[in-house]
């Protein structure tokens, strides 16, 4: 067995080859959620108090959203700065009503929960492709393509 240092985190390794990571002093790596050799679930053994040194020893669960990746939690990170206005969510991240809805759908997935179908919502699509006409993010022809497709 292998130890690998991930500033001040330490990977028990079997067989496979993992090179030592150095990362500076202020920087605190993000908790890992899953095993980087075969990809299950991690358990937190030891918690510490960087204040007063405290260490508080067991077997804790990391929650569910220690299950998304990188690029959820920036989505969930910007999804609740602008309180779930998709409208928001869409300029801030220059994306369409449909990535959206998509990207929040994995996001439920990721954390553990059924993704219940989408409610044929036409009218709800119809708005969103008028409202990016009227914005001037899409052309004519484009709105009517999208239009279409509904």
């Amino acid at each position: 067995m292998r130890d690998l240092d991930l500033s001040h985190h330490k990977i028990k390794n079997g067989n496979m080859g993992i090179e030592k990571i150095d990362a500076s002093e202020d920087f605190v790596p993000r908790v890992l959620g899953a095993c980087p050799v075969c990809g299950r679930e991690l358990r937190v053994r030891r918690l510490h108090c960087v204040g007063c040194s405290t260490a508080i020893e067991g077997d804790f669960a990391l929650g569910r959203l220690q299950n998304l990746n990188p690029d959820q939690i920036r989505f969930v990170e910007v999804f609740l700065k602008n309180r779930g206005k998709i409208k928001d969510v869409e300029q801030e991240l220059h994306i369409s009503y449909p990535t959206v809805v998509a990207r929040l759908n994995e996001v439920i997935q990721a954390l553990g929960f059924a993704v219940a179908p989408e409610p044929d919502d036409r009218s709800e699509r119809r708005r969103e492709v008028l409202d990016q006409l009227a914005a001037g993010q899409l052309t004519a022809a484009q709105a009517a393509e999208r239009l279409r497709r509904l």
